[in-house]
């Protein structure tokens, strides 16, 4: 789908209701911008790095033993090939 909106003088862009109702986006709430090219991709959600610090937060302590990120993708990665 395919939307033509006006950019405002101050670099504004107005979301429609129907968009922002289909994608979940209520006043108030952070998006997340990214640009791929000429792009601008915009989604609804919390950004990764508040995501992490909250998740790691619930219990309001500190993780008791460090993660290797890079070993837990690769087990992830090597799990779903195997799946092929």
């Amino acid at each position: 789908m395919r939307i033509l909106r006006k950019v405002g003088p101050k670099g504004q862009i107005v979301i429609p209701k129907i968009v922002r109702d289909y994608i979940g986006i209520k006043p108030g709430d952070t998006i997340i911008m990214e640009i791929e090219g000429k792009k601008i991709i915009i989604s609804s959600g919390v950004d990764p790095k508040e995501f992490v610090e909250s998740f790691c937060s619930v219990v309001k302590k500190k993780l008791t033993k460090k993660i290797d990120l890079e070993r837990l993708i690769e087990s992830e990665i090597e799990e779903r090939v195997s799946l092929y």
